[in-house]
């Protein structure tokens, strides 16, 4: 049985004094580093083994921002891998917005 409510957490390009994260690819590095905790988006087939984002570690734009979305059930597969991404955003005093901000 899966739980309807998915939590998760989304980290803006942003800092919490309002200046614009650099470099303007943090987010695709920041995925790219994660893409192999969690199931792939999509599965990997042995022809096709291009870099696939983890489905818990999503690189996005939201109005015209870069951010990434941090799924919490990386929590329940990889603790540190979590606690990782996390921690890059409070080291880099990102804005981090949850569903319960």
């Amino acid at each position: 049985m899966t739980d309807a409510r998915l939590i998760e957490y989304v980290i803006h390009g942003i800092t919490n004094s309002g200046k614009t994260f650099r470099p303007s690819d943090w987010s695709e590095r920041l995925a790219g580093a994660m893409s192999c905790f969690g199931p792939a988006a999509g599965g990997i087939r042995k022809k096709d083994r291009h870099l696939r984002y983890s489905l818990y570690v999503r690189p996005m734009i939201i109005g015209n921002m870069k951010c990434v979305v941090l799924d919490c059930r990386l929590r329940d597969v990889e603790p540190h891998a979590f606690d990782f991404v996390l921690n890059f955003a409070k080291d880099n005093d990102l804005l981090l917005t949850s569903p319960s901000s």
